[in-house]
């Protein structure tokens, strides 16, 4: 076991998979021992046949936790074996169902006394287990429920790429990045408007020097995000949240999410009672991380872009907003 001492828990699908094929080789020599024909990945189909008339395939899949093309695979297996049947449905002629036959039938009784004496077996193993193997399965299949080890490890990649991440004040050095990061994003979804070319050519003179800021978001020192406060000459509101942009080489490394939270910080910092947005429904991503950032969905503001069919705002208050 010294490849798991030094892998350690990383390696627990493969200790799982070694401990599976363990089991199952003992459970053939078991199934041998009591001479009852059956494969040991049989067994689910076989049990539950054994307790109801007959069942779909759609049925079995449900019950075992198995997928469709699973069950009907052991099945073919077990009808070649003359274990099962298939017979019409009463009530659709189109489904078939699937029963034990008579020799079936009869493994049921047979396997009775392997049945007692491997349930007894496990639990003395389980008894003398420090931590009880079966309980402990149970909790983590429950924890992967709520939240698949896929989804587990996408955020973990996402909290180590954050921390490479750093947020900038814009410095002109920065002013192609900023062009172009946001002509990419603009042009592969939209076309370039007036309002675009102002803001992008000229982001001092239409944004700094008017009140506003702009971030920069530098990844292993290389810029790949930036976003805009834009000081709006607007009673109802005191700032926009514009020009968010990041490179597709830094998909998935959460930047708008670091880009969103550090703009909204700028502008409690500049005592905004609410920061504004314009956007599109079709950039779905965009439109759950304003949400996320906890902007709602309002109406009726002019706006000088074509592309704009959804404006929100997020009301601030005068603590440094918290974002988990």
């Amino acid at each position: 076991m010294s490849f798991f001492n030094n892998v350690g828990v990383m390696a627990i699908g493969t200790r799982l998979r070694m401990l599976s094929e363990k089991l199952n080789e003992d459970a053939s020599k078991i199934y041998e021992m009591y001479g009852v024909a059956l494969k040991p990945k049989w067994f689910p189909v076989f049990y539950i046949l054994s307790q109801d008339e007959e069942k779909s395939i759609t049925q079995i899949a449900q019950e075992i936790g198995h997928s469709h093309p699973s069950v009907s695979k052991t099945v073919r297996e077990m009808l070649k074996a003359e274990i099962v049947f298939e017979k019409k449905d009463k009530s659709d002629g189109r489904k078939n169902n699937i029963q034990l036959t008579k020799k079936g039938k009869e493994l049921t009784i047979q396997i009775t006394d392997q049945y007692t004496d491997v349930k007894n077996a496990v639990e003395e193993t389980l008894n003398q287990s420090t931590h009880n193997l079966w309980n402990a399965i149970e909790e983590f299949e429950f924890l992967l429920d709520k939240n698949s080890m896929l989804n587990r490890v996408k955020e973990q990649k996402k909290i180590r790429e954050n921390k490479k991440v750093k947020i900038i004040s814009y410095e002109s050095k920065y002013k192609s990045h900023f062009r172009d990061l946001n002509t990419q994003w603009i042009t592969t979804f939209f076309k370039m408007e007036d309002t675009d070319r102002k803001a992008l050519d000229y982001p001092e003179e239409y944004i700094i020097n008017k009140g506003g800021s702009i971030i920069i978001a530098l990844y292993e020192n290389e810029p790949v995000g930036v976003c805009a406060l834009i000081k709006m000459d607007d009673p109802n509101y005191d700032y926009e949240l514009a020009k968010m942009a990041v490179s597709p080489k830094a998909k998935g490394k959460g930047i708008g999410w670091l880009l969103g939270k550090a703009i909204i910080q700028q502008a409690q910092s500049l005592n905004a009672k609410n920061v504004y947005l314009e956007s599109n429904t079709i950039l779905k991503p965009a439109i759950n991380l304003y949400h996320k950032l906890g902007f709602k969905k309002i109406a009726g503001h002019p706006t000088p872009y074509e592309r704009c069919n959804i404006q929100m705002v997020l009301a601030l208050d005068n603590d440094i907003i918290k974002i988990n």
